[in-house]
């Protein structure tokens, strides 16, 4: 993606379910486990840039040995600097290092459940104490919680108003905030109904605490908090006594991975990234179902139970065309295609004319679709070229010779050179910069007379296509430049964990705005508004997507020729136009994840519904009255 969309956040987890000297003795090193969460986490860098964190539970710790660790960073370094600032801290206690014993018992973070974060924010909050995980302390170690997570509630107002009603008192209205205090809340409950029913039965102390720790049903203390949530999410914990979970919200719309064996469980949000730390094959690797959580409980026995029935599934389709690893297979194959259907239209916008056009793609997310569409365009031409042969059975060997040398033109024309920091620019001059991200592979386009067509995995606000790409790609001097994407148009805002949430960043949003201008239909933006503003304080369940209606107007082509309008620089020379991939491609291409929020406006939740109605009221009271 030209310009980079920030994904909510990931996770991992890390479950030993052997005594650590198993680890030594086998591995080398009772710190496997701490190794193994330090890989998952780096193979996630890609979902999170802001923060990182870990916590670790140790399950064997006496009274008055700290049982909970955790370490916090913030900025794109953040996980260097975590696991750094923990060997410092186990570097600084003097002892037996080699004895796993003693080990386990006086250094900190040897231990043997694991949990790690990486977060990029949606909210615009930022700081230290909005790095996961976050940490619920208490003197009963049952009672204890550290919590972390891929998730976006849409109804943290409904959230909020449920646990005040029930007497507590959050000290921030932040979803994760909300979100730990509500499952501690639900954590304390069940550690009373314990506490009453083994005090009946006449324990007491030590063996009444353990048998506490021994019977917590942490899937009936998450179904309890979770049967209001409403958002995409996947919500790790582990308790101060030990019990490990994560659980993968009913629609799908975000996702989980696990992998159990008799040493380990592992979790995380791609699946190549287990396979890859754990040297797996694509089948050993399984997906957290709907609403479906895996517990692994103090004892180490894993169980996989049904939280919440799953509901209308929806998992994310930009997951898959954007934010995952292209490394996963069913993902490379997926991109893949997305990029050969595109193959149909671009001919359309070349006039079929391949002998003068130059295929390439904008790094580096969408060079697997790139290889797709390479591969659709050979296809289409191997057809052609079979076709004049069958057409001319008694050619002559110099024409049998023209036909066989068309080819496909591909090259490397795009190039990322460097991040410029803009910022100490203003104005005209920070727009030079900014034109300059990009650098180009000089001679490779034929100047007037080729086509230039670069594909990339999305078009959402089109600002640096604007401000450096089409620029840059003009100096080649091609007769036309077609900008390809991967995806269909995004025309409506995330509320699931993706930064996309003003309407007035969608260069598709602000197309259509330009078209019913034009037309003299500027008063249906009014009408949307009007619709809009009397459902606003509606149940999120009553309330209607009426933003739709500002599209309804006009096909894609249409929309896709103001898009190319608006994003041509002054000065270009060349003829620019842009291509999407269409809602039909995008399912065709990924049939196993319909989540298409963002460019349907389908909403797999009410909450959605209530989110783009916010969003369009703000544009209309905001961005558009300024500039009315």
């Amino acid at each position: 993606m030209a310009e980079a969309i920030k994904h909510e956040c990931g996770i991992a987890m890390v479950r030993l379910l052997k005594p650590l000297s198993y680890y030594q003795k086998k591995y080398g090193t009772y710190l496997y486990g701490l190794n193994k969460l330090y890989l998952l986490m780096e193979k996630q860098h890609n979902r999170g840039q802001e923060g990182a964190g870990l916590a670790c539970v140790k399950l064997k710790a006496q009274p008055a040995e700290e049982y909970i660790f955790r370490e916090r960073a913030m900025g794109t370094g953040a996980i260097q600097e975590v696991f750094s600032n923990v060997h410092i801290q186990m570097a600084n206690v003097h002892g037996d290092i080699s004895d796993t014993e003693w080990a386990a018992q006086h250094l900190p973070f040897v231990g043997e459940v694991y949990m790690g974060h990486l977060r990029y924010s949606t909210t615009g909050k930022s700081g230290i104490s909005y790095v996961h995980p976050f940490l619920r302390r208490n003197n009963w170690k049952a009672r204890n919680l550290t919590l972390c997570g891929n998730f976006n509630m849409t109804n943290v107002d409904e959230i909020f108003e449920h646990i005040v009603s029930e007497g507590q008192h959050p000290r921030n209205y932040a979803d994760t905030f909300i979100i730990l205090e509500q499952i501690g809340h639900a954590l304390d409950i069940e550690n009373q109904r314990l506490y009453d029913q083994f005090k009946q039965e006449g324990l007491r102390g030590i063996e009444l605490t353990k048998k506490i720790e021994d019977n917590l049903n942490i899937g009936a203390i998450l179904r309890s908090a979770s049967h209001i949530w409403d958002g995409g999410y996947v919500i790790c914990g582990i308790t101060g006594s030990g019990d490990a979970f994560s659980f993968r919200d009913p629609r799908g719309i975000r996702p989980a991975f696990y992998y159990v064996d008799d040493e380990i469980v592992v979790i995380a949000s791609e699946r190549p990234v287990i396979q890859t730390v754990m040297n797996l094959t694509t089948d050993k690797v399984k997906e957290l179902h709907p609403g479906e959580g895996i517990i692994i409980n103090k004892s180490g026995r894993v169980i996989l139970e049904q939280i919440q029935p799953p509901l209308n599934y929806s998992a994310c389709s930009f997951e898959r065309i954007y934010f995952s690893r292209g490394s996963d297979v069913d993902i490379y194959k997926e991109r893949k295609e997305l990029g050969r259907l595109l193959v149909e239209p671009i001919l359309k916008n070349i006039d079929n004319d391949l002998e003068h056009s130059v295929f390439s793609f904008i790094p580096n997310t969408a060079e697997v679709a790139f290889y797709g569409m390479l591969e659709g365009l050979e296809s289409n031409l191997n057809e052609y070229k079979a076709e004049q042969i069958r057409k001319l059975p008694d050619m002559k060997s110099d024409e049998l010779n023209q036909i066989l040398k068309m080819k496909v033109r591909s090259e490397k024309v795009a190039i990322k050179d460097i991040k410029l920091r803009t910022f100490i620019a203003e104005g005209e001059t920070r727009d030079d910069l900014a034109a300059h991200v990009y650098d180009i592979t000089y001679g490779t386009v034929t100047p007037l007379v080729d086509n230039l067509v670069v594909i990339d995995d999305s078009i959402v606000r089109g600002t640096t296509l604007k401000q450096s790409i089409i620029k840059i790609l003009d100096r080649l001097q091609p007769r036309k430049i077609v900008i390809v994407s991967s995806s269909p148009q995004v025309r409506y805002p995330d509320c699931y964990g993706i930064d996309m949430s003003r309407m007035s960043e969608f260069i598709a949003f602000k197309a259509a705005v330009g078209l019913l201008k034009e037309k003299g239909m500027g008063s249906l933006l009014t009408e949307v508004y009007e619709k809009s503003k009397k459902q606003q304080f509606l149940p999120k369940e009553k309330i209607v997507n009426y933003v739709k209606n500002i599209y309804a107007p006009f096909s894609q082509e249409e929309i896709s020729l103001k898009i190319a309008e608006m994003l041509t620089p002054t000065g270009t020379n060349a003829q620019v136009e842009i291509v999407y991939q269409t809602l039909d491609g995008l399912h065709r291409a990924i049939p196993n994840h319909p989540g298409d929020w963002y460019f349907s406006g389908d909403y797999p939740t009410p909450g959605g519904n209530r989110l783009v109605n916010n969003a369009f009221i703000n544009f209309m009271e905001g961005d558009y009255q300024k500039r009315s």
